[in-house]
């Protein structure tokens, strides 16, 4: 194989051999293949495409750089969860322990932050005592006894994505459907998992701002699924407001927390209950509500056990940002916007969120949202807490905010949370 047959292959329009792209990503894994070729070679498939057999072939090729998960029978069907990321978006938190109070087993191996978007371990870290990183050994233990674990992806779990992730960042190739499909879905797949239900974001504050790109990267990953005997689901749901009413990484701890103890915003439940039903049909469990389950308090039991077995403390106070301001209304009238990424910039901004892998996060800072869009409010009201350790950084989170939140005159505009349904 050469690596500049392979690149103009995909520059000209051609469809790539089965050959060629697992000789490529293997190559690319061991260093055989430069970055500035794999670069050019992403830049090719963004430009061009590729077909749902190259697609399937390439999400093989990055499972094959890696070990597959050997969790070995946990006593419960396996099914995961996977976001594809917003502004607020907390719902792993509740959902985990809500689907295995019901009797499955989920291995949510979950990712941190960056930029806008929050990150499930940067959230869980904020507890005293809780750790991320886990051998498979016990994420195995931790699934036969609790029913539910949220940890860090292992190191030997494709290789070859967190590689070719990295490149992709920095080279303007992140956009590409069938790079973004395999990426998530080879580590769903290497996770050894029964079932999958995909939340596929869209709106201002998700990466797919379109329904259209939405929908075209949803029926992507459940072709995928289809394809490596992976029953999967996706949800198309709205991320053009927050979430429930924190963003931040403490401050999304405790709403969850509310939620598993039968409060929290609706929202909130309502997306949880909807994606544990999901995962729940997959794991053929067709006897359990899991609205009931979730106003019962026992995924909440299963919450305090999940988090005790991390080295959490669950019943310890969260971390409190040492300088909270308010933003209020500039006039009377109904709250008619609340921008996704304007709130989300502003928490990054806040010290919640990162714009490198490797800066650290606040877990005390982030936005509190005081109203729901459609709300009346008065002039001077208070809308959002804006909380961080680093008053500084204020300035920039109250710009950030600038034209995304408004009032105005009239009713605020309907909202829709679950938009499409993907099966395959």
């Amino acid at each position: 194989m050469n690596t500049i047959d392979v690149i103009t292959a995909k520059r000209d329009g051609g469809r790539l051999s089965d050959e060629q792209v697992d000789w490529v990503v293997a190559a690319y894994t061991r260093g055989d293949v430069a970055d500035e070729q794999m670069a050019a070679l992403a830049m090719a498939i963004l430009l061009n495409g590729m077909d749902d057999g190259e697609t399937a072939r390439w999400t093989q090729a990055m499972i094959d750089s890696g070990e597959v998960l050997a969790l070995g029978d946990v006593g419960r069907p396996l099914v995961d969860k996977h976001s594809t990321g917003g502004v607020g978006d907390k719902i792993t938190l509740p959902l985990a322990p809500l689907v295995a109070a019901c009797g499955a087993a989920v291995p949510q191996l979950s990712g941190r932050g960056l930029g806008h978007t929050g990150g499930t371990l940067d959230k869980l870290e904020s507890i005293p005592g809780w750790r991320a990183a886990l051998s498979e050994a016990e994420i195995a233990a931790q699934l036969a006894d609790v029913g539910a674990v949220i940890c860090a992806t292992t190191p030997s779990l494709a290789p070859a994505d967190r590689k070719l992730y990295a490149l992709r960042d920095v080279t303007g190739t992140v956009e590409s459907i069938p790079l973004i499909a395999s990426s998530i879905m080879s580590k769903k797949i290497a996770e050894g998992t029964d079932g999958l239900v995909l939340d596929v974001k869209v709106g201002s504050g998700a990466f797919m701002k379109t329904p259209e790109r939405a929908r075209a990267l949803a029926e992507t990953m459940v072709a995928i699924g289809g394809a490596h005997g992976l029953a999967t689901t996706a949800l198309l749901t709205d991320m053009s407001v927050p979430l429930g009413r924190a963003v931040g990484n403490a401050l999304e701890v405790a709403e969850s927390v509310d939620v598993l103890r039968g409060g929290g915003p609706t929202d909130v439940v309502e997306l949880t209950v909807a994606l544990a039903r999901e995962m729940l049909a997959l794991a053929a469990i067709t006897d359990v509500d899991p609205a009931q389950v979730l106003a019962s308090g026992a995924a909440y039991r299963v919450w305090e056990r999940m988090i005790a077995a991390q080295g959490g403390d669950p019943s310890a106070s969260l971390p409190v940002a040492a300088h909270v301001e308010e933003v209020a209304a500039d006039r009377s009238g109904v709250l008619t916007r609340l921008d996704a990424l304007a709130v989300g910039v502003a928490a990054w901004r806040l010290g919640a969120g990162r714009a490198r892998k490797e800066d650290a996060v606040q877990a005390a800072a982030g936005v509190r949202l005081l109203v729901d869009v459609g709300d009346e409010v008065a002039a001077g009201q208070p809308l959002l807490e804006l909380h961080t350790d680093t008053p500084d950084a204020v300035a920039g989170a109250r710009a950030a905010l600038d034209g995304g939140v408004r009032v105005a005159d009239g009713p605020g505009p309907e909202r829709t949370l679950v938009n499409e349904i993907v099966r395959p």
